[in-house]
């Protein structure tokens, strides 16, 4: 059995790592565009469904493979469709939707497809149930609802069925956010793309931390929490997976996290609106962290190399941060003002790093190397929702 999770792409790498760090083997786990597939035998495979959704913190949904076949006419992909066992997956009474997605296919056209899709699984439902061809399949989305999703890659169509129900960035720890803020996923993917070392010699810092999404992304992944231990996903309501395995991947994540209290701030942030600090402290609070992280109300500006280090207590901090974008809150012009002032609160006049300070900064394309005029060390090219954007990192310190 197929087990498909879903990424923006460039963070698939950082998925798999999920996968290794729950203790699937490399071997299993396949990488492609947008895309990484976990083989998994068919006896556990409601067990994997669970542990999976439980621990994925970069992919987007966890979908499993009901099944696969080439197709480049739509006469291929209704047939292919057809003889699937659909009514091994959907079960009496529930209502089905279908989308999908073709890349680099012959067959593009995705709503001929959904309709196709949706035609031939009725026609296998009702082969299955012994109906005759002029009876219709009652649908009850109050009983379930099953959500199909065909990819069409290179001619190859997979028919997935969605476990997850909402997306994975949906932790439930944030009911409250400021204007704009970062899926949780990609904050998390931030973190690491940063080379984020927990509990080392530095503190992680984020000088306009919103709603304290990357602060909080940060500090479970440091103390082991389970990004899906404060959710229910849809594969619960499926009666071949059903909730007890949930049950189990919650006992299984809960012994695994470790909130020891901590001696030294580890995570620092602020942000110059009232507001938006009082909604990350009850964010941080939602997700049980507020031991290990502290906030304050201050403009970026005041919180310098110098200052970071007497409010954490640590001589190196990483300052990963998100500031506000040009257009729905600022001007552009007002956005560029703060990238310009972010390099120099922590950069030289060379693009290096201050003593004592890493720092990598989300902006959309490359207009935080453009305003400041310094190139990013590295640099990671990603989508936040629909705004292309840009993940900087400068590490060279000034000397």
């Amino acid at each position: 059995m197929n087990i498909i999770i879903t990424a923006l792409f460039g963070l698939e790498s950082l998925v798999r790592e999920d996968l290794l760090a729950v203790g699937y083997s490399k071997e299993n786990i396949t990488v492609t565009d947008g895309v990484v597939t976990l083989s998994v035998s068919d006896k556990d495979f409601a067990t994997h469904i669970a542990r999976v959704n439980m621990w994925v913190r970069r992919g987007e949904r966890v979908f499993f493979e009901a099944g696969s076949f080439k197709a480049e006419t739509f006469e291929e992909f209704f047939d292919g469709t057809k003889a699937i066992c659909w009514n091994d997956f959907i079960p009496s009474d529930y209502a089905f939707i279908v989308n999908g997605f073709s890349r680099k296919s012959k067959l593009f056209g995705i709503p001929a497809c959904q309709s196709l899709a949706k035609k031939a699984i009725v026609d296998s439902l009702r082969a299955s149930r012994h109906m005759n061809a002029d009876e219709s399949i009652f649908e009850d989305s109050k009983k379930g609802c099953v959500k199909i999703q065909f990819g069409i890659v290179d001619d190859i169509v997979r028919m997935m069925i969605d476990t997850s129900g909402d997306g994975l960035h949906k932790r439930g720890y944030r009911p409250l956010t400021h204007e704009a803020p970062i899926k949780e996923t990609l904050a998390s993917a931030f973190v690491s793309l940063a080379h984020y070392k927990p509990f080392g010699y530095e503190a992680l810092v984020d000088p306009l931390c919103g709603s304290g999404t990357i602060l909080i992304e940060a500090a479970m992944l440091a103390l082991n929490i389970a990004p899906g231990k404060k959710r229910h996903f849809s594969y619960e309501n499926l009666p071949y997976i059903g909730s007890d395995v949930y049950k189990t991947a919650l006992e299984e994540a809960l012994d695994e996290e470790d909130l020891s209290e901590l001696d030294d701030c580890y995570y620092w942030g602020s942000d110059i609106d009232p507001t938006a600090v009082s909604n990350a402290r009850k964010n941080v609070a939602n997700a049980g962290l507020d031991k290990f992280i502290r906030l304050e109300v201050a403009d970026f500006k005041t919180q310098t190399p110098a200052h970071l280090a007497e409010r954490t207590g640590f001589d190196r901090q990483l300052i990963i941060t998100n500031p506000p974008y040009g257009g729905r809150l600022l001007t552009e012009a007002e956005a560029f003002k703060i990238y310009k002032s972010i390099a120099y609160t922590y950069l030289d006049k060379f693009g290096h790093c201050r003593k004592g300070v890493r720092l990598s900064v989300i902006t959309p394309d490359d207009s935080f190397e453009v305003q400041t005029g310094f190139k990013a060390d590295k640099r990671t090219k990603v989508y936040n929702g629909n705004i292309k954007c840009q993940f900087n990192n400068y590490y060279k310190m000034t000397k």
